[in-house]
């Protein structure tokens, strides 16, 4: 028997309509049965959720993320992963796969995908797209085998990691371009980055901190812009992190080159400014960019030269990040921490209007993997998410579903919350 949920008087926003309205919304199993100003004529024992001052936006895709299973349970489990993932709103999550092992033989990623099939049960955790590995070990010296993992439940191609040998890079790029599916590369130079911790500015000479300079980013980007030309292969560009390296995507995507980008939703958040605390969960890779640098990807995502934030969620323990800044493992979560603060710092007390939001964090980052984004449509597959934008909540252990605790927003009270999502069965 079909259950119907009704969702009344709703703020709905659609990406792909560029829909931005008050109503009603009636689920029926896994569809959107109906969508009206107001619906009254109900199938009978729907059961009515109160909308009023919340939003309901299409489910969230993340491009990227790591998982701390297998091989580093302690982390995150995938399980809960996923709860994490869909506390925060997200229905299709990326998986990179610098797991341990590597997710670079197909039967790893098989075992991944039946690992997401026991978990069916609680309903309404998000599908995985795991990344299979471009090089063996996603250490960069030698290509899998390429045929064979095409084949296997993957989202597309990527090491996760630099890439530092141009000529492999290359001959990937050559092989790739017949099986026709996403490949996912970040331009990051480590001999140019060499120990730095901060990127190069007046901020890490003030705080004492070794610096990477733009070119460890804008040097390698180039030479993939190149490749790209040459060899015509589709690309993503992960981690995007530099004014320069902005004007280097805007020039290429002006030239028709197939290209997306994305960058993390804590670079649009946060700078160098902000490393006066020495808070080892502000060591980031790339690093944290200038003032400068955030000003320009906040409006490259706005105006779409960048295509999507990824949430780069990547788990360590209190162990392993109760350490000096620079001896800290680069990384921080954010799955359930990235809607709320995005809207509270962009769209509340920022100049992005709400939609401007849902395309670069639902619509535009399935359009990167090739899939058709979640809708709010009648006849659509019921991915949603319901957001409460004044609801307070703190930051512990208790309010998130993550193993892990590497935020600079623990213990602190946010405003807005993700209250509920809805992922329909069969994936995109």
């Amino acid at each position: 028997m079909t259950q119907y949920q009704l969702i009344q008087q709703v703020r709905l926003l659609d990406g792909v309509s560029q829909t931005d309205q008050v109503g009603d919304v009636l689920i029926g199993g896994e569809t959107i049965a109906a969508i009206a100003p107001q619906l009254s004529d109900l199938p009978h024992a729907t059961e009515l959720i109160e909308g009023r001052g919340k939003v309901l936006l299409p489910g969230l895709v993340d491009l990227y993320s790591q998982s701390g299973e297998p091989g580093h349970e302690q982390r995150e489990t995938l399980i809960s992963l996923m709860r994490s993932a869909a506390a925060g709103g997200v229905t299709r999550l990326g998986i990179l796969p610098a797991t341990s092992p590597a997710l670079d033989q197909p039967a790893l990623l098989t075992a991944l995908h039946r690992r997401r099939q026991e978990q069916a049960s609680p309903a309404d955790l998000p599908h995985l797209y795991p990344w299979a590995a471009l090089t063996v070990g996603t250490q960069g010296q030698q290509m899998t085998e390429l045929g064979d993992l095409a084949l296997a439940p993957s989202v597309g191609f990527s090491d996760g990691q630099p890439l530092p040998h141009p000529l492999l890079l290359q001959r990937l790029l050559q092989y790739l371009q017949p099986l026709g599916k996403p490949v996912a590369l970040w331009p990051c130079d480590p001999s140019l980055r060499a120990n730095g911790v901060a990127r190069e500015g007046p901020h890490a000479l003030i705080y004492g901190l070794s610096a990477d300079p733009p070119s460890s980013e804008t040097a390698p980007l180039a030479a993939l812009l190149e490749m790209v030309a040459l060899v015509g292969t589709p690309i993503h560009l992960m981690r995007l992190s530099t004014a320069r390296g902005v004007a280097l995507i805007a020039q290429a995507k002006a030239q028709g080159l197939p290209i997306t980008a994305s960058t993390s939703w804590l670079h649009l958040l946060l700078s160098s400014q902000d490393l006066h605390s020495y808070d080892p969960n502000l060591r980031l890779a790339p690093p944290l960019g200038t003032p400068d640098d955030r000003a320009a990807l906040v409006a490259a995502v706005k105006m779409g030269v960048i295509d999507a934030i990824a949430i780069d969620h990547t788990p360590y323990t209190y162990e392993e990040k109760t350490v000096g800044f620079a001896a800290a493992p680069p990384g921080a979560i954010g799955l359930e921490l990235a809607w709320p603060l995005l809207w509270q710092h962009l769209v509340a007390e920022g100049d992005w209007a709400a939609l401007d939001l849902v395309q670069a964090l639902s619509t535009r980052p399935a359009h990167c993997w090739g899939q058709s984004p979640p809708r709010l449509q009648v006849g659509e597959p019921a991915e949603l998410a319901l957001f409460d934008p004044t609801c307070p909540w703190t930051v512990k252990a208790t309010t998130l579903q993550s193993l892990a605790a590497n935020t600079c927003w623990w213990g602190e009270t946010l405003r807005g919350r993700i209250v509920r999502t809805w992922v329909p069965i069969a994936p995109a």
